[in-house]
């Protein structure tokens, strides 16, 4: 008897009737799912993330911070994206590295890719993030086994952010040192999907959805979730990870769990969001998934504004990025004109590392799960 997966609890709802279920929850409802001692449902969540919840905000944040520092402690952990390559060989509407988009194409060599380490080194970081577009010959499995050999002995925590792979890539890869794997479902909203990925590999919805799937059973430590905030309506997809999440946790419980929340930013291009989200509504959404999932890393990048950053690492938020570069060699050469999108925090990680520590919380620079 075959398992199920997350494409079959997937097809069990219908996007019109999340959002129904989002607009139509109360102010009951929103109780119900703050004062349950158990594990929250995803009928909880709904109403955590719906309009009703707005009038029980500052609820939902004094439950997270609760929540957050006796599981997590006053520690923030701090991690880098480290970009090897901007080839890519889809079309995607709202990303810098889009396929038609004219910019100059480059993948590091194994002394830029030092070059960079040595930056990210003097900056006092332990944990990276190695990120890639998505073009499976000039930046396939053999390059990032190449590259996270060569970046290993350097690091105690390597992540990697780049095009789904099959199991057997992944299960490559783990030997090397590979311990976390980041894939964002952008949207699930399947219908639209393919408007905002109309070529290229990227454009096959269900490949993507099966991705962490894949990773469960390849044994990766820990998988990253999330979606592009402002494609779609963000409650709807927050509520889809939300499922996704809970799935996976059940299915492969030994694996780890993060959720990011990366709002749209401007890159080559000019998207424009379709959906915005307000700053109350992202605190809205973080306090959630803290409430929803005691145990998930949460995480923040430099889209985000210094002020706002600032004020939301408090209240849930357990892991951070500071002085990112969003382009192939930008730590040694700072080459803007190759970046897949503007940051919107540009301190340095030692600034925002003092602002941190002067609110009384710990700065980790290392991973609490080292590769071994």
């Amino acid at each position: 008897m075959s398992k199920t997966s997350f494409t079959d609890i997937f097809s069990q709802y219908t996007w019109e009737e999340v959002c129904n279920g989002i607009c139509n929850s109360t102010d009951e409802n929103v109780k119900r799912a703050l004062n349950r001692t158990g594990r929250l449902t995803p009928e909880d969540f709904m109403a955590l993330i719906s309009p009703a919840a707005k009038n029980h905000l500052q609820e939902m944040i004094n439950k997270s911070y609760s929540i957050t520092r006796r599981r997590f402690g006053n520690t923030i952990q701090m991690y880098i994206p480290m970009y090897l390559s901007n080839e890519c060989n889809n079309v995607c509407t709202y990303c810098g590295f889009s396929f038609g988009n004219k910019l100059p194409r480059i993948t590091l060599t194994d002394e830029e890719i030092l070059n960079e380490v040595t930056v990210i080194k003097e900056m006092g970081y332990d944990h990276i993030l190695l990120v890639t577009g998505e073009d499976n010959m000039k930046v396939g499995v053999d390059y990032i086994a190449h590259a996270i050999e060569i970046i290993r002995p350097h690091f105690a925590h390597i992540s990697l952010e780049v095009q789904p792979m099959e199991k057997e890539e992944y299960e490559k890869l783990i030997p090397f040192g590979l311990n976390t794997v980041l894939v964002y479902q952008e949207t699930y909203h399947e219908k639209n999907y393919k408007t905002y990925h109309p070529k290229g590999r990227k454009s096959n919805f269900n490949f993507r959805l099966e991705t962490a799937d894949r990773l469960g059973e390849a044994g990766i430590h820990k998988i990253g979730l999330g979606v592009l905030l402002g494609l779609e309506d963000w409650r709807a997809d927050s509520f889809f990870t939300a499922l996704h999440l809970q799935y996976l946790n059940k299915t492969y419980w030994q694996t780890k769990y993060s959720v990011s929340f990366p709002r749209l930013r401007p890159a080559e291009g000019d998207f424009e969001p379709k959906y915005p989200m307000s700053e109350k509504e992202l605190v809205q959404l973080i306090c959630a998934f803290r409430i929803f999932d005691e145990n998930v890393e949460l995480s923040l990048s430099t889209r985000e504004s210094p002020a706002f950053r600032d004020k939301i690492f408090e209240l849930g938020i357990t892991s951070m990025s500071a002085g990112s570069k969003t382009e192939p060699g930008g730590y040694a050469s700072n080459n803007h004109a190759l970046e897949q999108f503007h940051i919107s925090d540009e301190r340095t990680p030692a600034e925002v590392a003092d602002v941190i520590r002067a609110r009384g919380f710990e700065v980790v620079w290392k991973d609490w799960d080292a590769v071994m």
